[in-house]
Parts: structure tokens; C-alpha cells; sequence
């Protein structure tokens, strides 16, 4: 933990609280409060999502959409930016577009994949406007845990998510 205190109530009683160490991102941050059976209050971060998707509009409605549900989520324009996010903060679930500039989205699952460590089980979301046959197979090759066509309806990524464990 990267900081412990300890409160007093009105009625003069000791409560601990431990705040767990952040790691540094520039997303929007969601903390959950879960009161214990001792009365301590500690606080727990949301998942954090990273979406990589090189339509703005896209991203943005993405973003909304899971922060709605309590996640923390970082954009990122391009497969280069996604991979250099998941490296450094190590999210819990990428979504990625298989349609951008810089680096795909099948390079950018491939690169995710061969980082060592918990970024190699991060689960993978592939969306694309781009449904031809073999994509969804080329994306299952490259590690990809679940693919969506767009258009897709926001209960589509639901159920996949709930799928995945979220």
C-alpha cells in the first residue's frame, strides 16, 4: 500500500483507511468504496480498459460507454500508442480496432502477446468495420479472446465482456 491513515468518527472511533499505490495514467479515474466487515473503508480501482481505434467518434462513444459502467478508460489513435500504454500500465482489457494507421490492430494483438508478463493474458477485443472472411480466424491466430463486426450495439460488447469475466 503506498499510504495508511486512520480516522476518527464523531463517536471517537478508530477507522483505518488504505489506499492501495496508483499506478500513473491520464484517464479518467473511477474508485469504488468497499466497506469491510471492520468497518475499514478501502478503496479498490475499477478496471482499466484501453481502446485503440482511430475513429474519433468511435473512441469517444466507447469511452463513455464503459466509464458509464465504472471502468477507467485510456485511448489511444493507433496500434503504437496501444502498446506502449498496455506495456507501461498494464490494463486489464484491450479493445482494438483492426483498421489503423501506424500499426494494425492483428501487429498490435501480436505485439501485446509477446510482451512477458500479465500483458500476455490480457484479454483482447477486436473490432472492425471489416468483416471479410478469415479475419476472425487471423485475429483468434494472432491471440485475440473475442472479435465484433461493426456496426455493433453496445449490448453486443456487453456480453462479450461479461463473457471474458467483466
Amino acid at each position: 500500500f503506498l499510504l495508511r491513515l486512520r480516522g476518527i468518527t464523531a463517536r471517537g472511533q478508530s477507522v483505518p483507511f488504505e489506499f492501495p499505490e496508483v499506478p500513473p495514467f491520464t484517464g479518467s479515474s473511477y474508485m469504488r468504496l468497499i466497506r469491510s466487515e471492520e468497518n475499514s473503508v478501502s478503496t479498490i480501482l475499477s478496471p482499466l480498459v484501453v481502446v485503440a481505434e482511430d475513429s474519433g467518434d468511435t473512441r469517444q462513444m466507447l469511452k463513455r460507454a464503459l466509464e458509464v459502467k465504472g471502468y477507467r478508460v485510456l485511448e489511444a489513435k493507433n496500434g503504437q500508442e496501444a502498446v506502449q500504454i498496455t506495456r507501461e500500465l498494464r490494463p486489464q482489457l484491450l479493445i482494438v480496432d483492426l483498421n489503423m494507421p501506424e500499426l494494425d490492430g492483428l501487429e498490435t494483438i501480436k505485439h501485446v502477446r509477446k510482451m512477458k508478463g500479465s500483458s500476455e493474458q490480457i484479454p483482447i477485443v477486436a473490432i472492425t468495420a471489416f468483416d471479410v472472411y478469415g479475419m476472425q480466424e487471423a485475429c483468434r491466430d494472432a491471440g485475440c479472446n473475442e472479435y465484433i463486426s461493426k456496426p455493433f450495439d453496445l449490448d453486443q460488447l456487453d456480453k462479450v465482456m461479461k463473457d471474458l469475466g467483466f
